[in-house]
């Protein structure tokens, strides 16, 4: 059975409208998204979730790009449900003079503009912070962009493949023999992220001073910051740390050990927790004090003979055995989990963490974004069609018709 039937809605009402029945800490704020791919609709999302109204400006007809990457849930992308649910969609071809002026009348009423365009295409259309500041003060503009508003790289396409590759995250990711690729759009997601803070801490700054700012964001130094632990490591030109498949490049055990029946993903973190180990889990304690093993930096340097050990007691042991050993010395472990694992993992089912969303395509299930707050829910609307809202907003703003 699809794991998806096993998710039902809580007996709490699960669908929400843009009215809301509560109070969100960005209700009132409006956020106008030039948008596609993943950075970008991933930042505004973030601002739709609490409650800020988010107009998503996509091309007459098929719009985002991102809404063919496949069709995987019920006809639509799957990148595509994931970034841009409680979002209005605006078709405008803005390279029509007319059509670009009514979006630039919506901007003149916007408290932020983000955009994630190729290079400079921004600014062409008259819509960078410098042509805004002077009519429109308190506006914050993000920019989100491969490599960001100058330098040598400024004009460079930017891919998250690529990115991940120019921030090294390759160098440090895979096996000894092959590098490997992070399974997500990690760099798309770090910048997001970063544009949504940014763009948080400017409306707070824009309370104290009445102004809004400019905030450039690049992918690759949002993913760059995620690598300063391998970059410290590396020092003053030392060793990197190696590629160790799903094995900790330096703390040791820590990373996938078979059992008899499966394996287990298991992390020691310091002295007292190897100490423990050996004693609950291997039944060896006094393998804690044996000089090759009674440091980290030494189980790291001989984890060939440690690993042996580890699954030469393991291999008798089924993974429930190994695993109520460990739970039962308190030693940190996880299931290696595949994609039907996440969607029906009991901790995210037994705390409500799913709600469901409507969509072009029907309903489907959504997670619910981190961190509970006491005071107020999070906006789980649809997920739009290609310039859904397009009338009815340029009707609010007061724009005529467009072609």
């Amino acid at each position: 059975m699809d794991v998806v039937q096993h998710i039902h809605p809580p007996a709490s009402d699960t669908r929400d409208s843009q009215n809301g029945v509560n109070t969100r800490p960005l209700d009132g704020i409006l956020v106008v998204s030039l948008e596609h791919a993943i950075a970008a609709p991933f930042c505004t999302r973030q601002f739709a979730d609490l409650g800020a109204r988010v107009i998503k400006v996509e091309r007459p007809g098929r719009g985002d790009f991102a809404r063919a990457y496949d069709s995987r849930v019920k006809g639509q992308s799957s990148h595509f449900v994931w970034t841009n649910r409680s979002k209005e969609s605006l078709a405008l071809d803005l390279k029509d003079p007319a059509q670009l002026n009514a979006l630039k009348a919506i901007v003149a009423q916007a408290d932020v503009l983000v955009q994630n365009l190729a290079p400079a295409a921004a600014s062409r259309m008259g819509l960078s912070f410098d042509a805004l500041y002077a009519k429109h003060p308190k506006l914050i503009v993000c920019d989100i962009s491969g490599y960001g508003n100058d330098g040598p790289s400024r004009d460079k396409k930017a891919y998250d493949l690529l990115i991940q590759t120019e921030a090294g995250l390759l160098s440090v990711t895979g096996t000894s023999e092959s590098p490997c690729k992070a399974g997500n759009s990690i760099a798309d997601i770090a910048a997001g992220m970063y544009a949504f803070s940014s763009i948080l801490a400017a409306l707070l700054q824009r309370d104290r001073t009445g102004e809004g700012s400019h905030i450039d964001v690049s992918m690759l130094e949002a993913l760059a910051e995620w690598m300063n632990y391998p970059m410290y490591y590396a020092y003053g030109d030392a060793p990197p740390p190696p590629r160790t498949g799903a094995s900790h490049a330096t703390i040791y055990p820590y990373g996938p050990f078979s059992t008899k029946d499966g394996a287990v993903i298991l992390g020691i973190q310091n002295e007292r927790e190897w100490a423990l180990f050996c004693d609950k889990v291997l039944g060896n304690a006094a393998l804690a004090n044996d000089p090759r093993f009674d440091a980290n930096a030494r189980r790291n340097e001989h984890r060939g003979a440690l690993e042996a050990y580890i699954l030469q007691v393991f291999q008798s042991l089924s993974t429930v055995q190994v695993e109520t050993r460990l739970d039962e010395a308190q030693i940190a472990s996880g299931r290696m989990n595949d994609m039907a694992g996440l969607w029906s993992h009991p901790q995210l089912r037994s705390r409500g963490h799913w709600r469901w969303v409507a969509s072009p395509g029907g309903d489907i299930p959504a997670l619910l974004p981190p961190g509970r707050h006491s005071n107020f829910d999070y906006r789980m609307d649809s997920i739009p069609a290609p310039g859904e809202h397009t009338r009815a907003i340029l009707r609010e703003f007061g724009v005529d018709e467009v072609p």
